[in-house]
């Protein structure tokens, strides 16, 4: 276990972020960007500490989730607002370069430094994740697929998100976000129902609270396409693919690796859009392959 360093940030007036770190504090940084409502702490403890023996591992809250300040009701702001909070972190820690890694929203953001601050990114990973391009897929045969008909969510994914998140105590609440990762988790490998409930309970510990912001899905998520940028990319990009993603099913990162000029593609047996114990050691070797291989 490495010894954790905790340090808020100021993203913008009366907006503090909450960052840790871990690891050799002369080790290259490694900034992990979590998914939509998702807290820092949402990248497992034995995941940051594989990590972490050879970078010096960042991980933060989010506006609006765990410890960082929740304001979206009194200052809206953009989902490309979230990308400069990356940018933010960086400055803040006193990192000129990192490697960045984003699951989810958080492979959307990371898109985003990418494109508009590749002097400030080493090497980049993304997950779970869709491209930020209208460049259309081409299959194996050649025949072009336009990016409108890439397969889309799952049905069990989009009937949970359609349920509104009502507060019926603590217990409650995560039996809830144990049901809302067995769907994200894809169905490939066995379910661990304790291990996510003990991870909420953390989440919830950490945050102080138990209700979950709407934020993200009330954002203005305008102007985020990088078609451009993105294809003529010259940072080093992983792409992971995960068998069994339901939220963006595959050929999603086959469509993702075409987009982000340079970019390498490698599969996590069984991965859905989770972190369980399984995918944690795999996925660490992958990405630390990555950041070796970059520099």
């Amino acid at each position: 276990m490495h010894q954790a360093h905790r340090r808020f940030i100021e993203a913008a007036p009366g907006v503090r972020l909450w960052t840790e770190q871990r690891g050799p504090a002369d080790a290259t940084p490694l900034l992990l960007v979590m998914g939509a409502q998702a807290s820092g702490l949402g990248w497992p403890e034995p995941f940051v500490d594989a990590l972490a023996v050879h970078h010096r591992v960042i991980r933060y809250d989010h506006r609006d989730t765990g410890r960082s300040t929740w304001s979206f009701d009194e200052r809206p702001y953009r989902i490309t607002d979230l990308a400069q909070d990356i940018v933010r972190v960086l400055d803040g820690l006193g990192v000129q370069r990192a490697h960045l890694a984003g699951l989810s929203l958080g492979g959307m953001l990371t898109q985003l430094v990418l494109a508009d601050h590749p002097d400030r990114v080493l090497s980049a990973t993304l997950m779970g994740t869709s491209a930020l391009s209208t460049t259309p897929y081409t299959r194996p045969d050649g025949t072009l697929v336009p990016v409108a008909e890439l397969p889309g969510i799952a049905p069990g994914v989009l009937e949970m998100w359609s349920r509104p998140v009502e507060d019926h105590g603590l217990e409650a609440e995560l039996d809830r976000r144990v049901a809302h990762w067995r769907v994200l988790s894809g169905g490939q490998l066995p379910f661990d129902a304790g291990y996510f409930r003990e991870l909420e309970r953390g989440i919830i510990e950490h945050a102080g609270r138990y209700d979950v912001s709407t934020a993200p899905a009330r954002a203005d998520n305008s102007g985020m396409l990088r078609t451009e940028a993105l294809a003529a990319n010259q940072v080093p990009t992983l792409v992971i693919s995960a068998p069994a993603e339901p939220v963006f099913p595959p050929p999603h990162p086959h469509h993702l690796a075409q987009a982000v000029r340079g970019a390498r593609l490698v599969e996590i047996p069984g991965m859905g859009h989770a972190l369980p114990p399984a995918v944690q050691g795999p996925l660490a070797e992958a990405i630390l392959a990555h950041t070796a291989k970059a520099g």
